[in-house]
């Protein structure tokens, strides 16, 4: 069963979505509900695979307080995707 999305994003990312959606020869949404299978498997089976010692050391790096994951998140998804 399919069901509606509804998203919000900047002009120009979906803009560039859809030119690199059209290149491939796919729907945009085609492409989203894959990857998003993708990071849901993914994390799935990191869970389930994730050996003691890497749990061990879970906390143990502490992040800079000026880091922003959505923001580095979204420059590396744009770097792979878009460029």
């Amino acid at each position: 069963m399919t069901t509606k999305l509804t998203l919000t994003l900047e002009q120009h990312i979906i803009e560039k979505a859809k030119e690199y959606a059209k290149k491939k020869g796919r729907s945009l949404s085609d492409i989203i509900e894959n990857y998003l299978k993708v990071v849901v498997t993914e994390k799935a089976d990191l869970e389930a695979e994730t050996a003691p010692l890497a749990k061990s050391l879970k906390g143990s790096f502490k992040k800079p307080a000026d880091f922003d994951y959505k923001k580095q998140l979204t420059n590396k998804l744009t770097e792979k995707y878009l460029k």
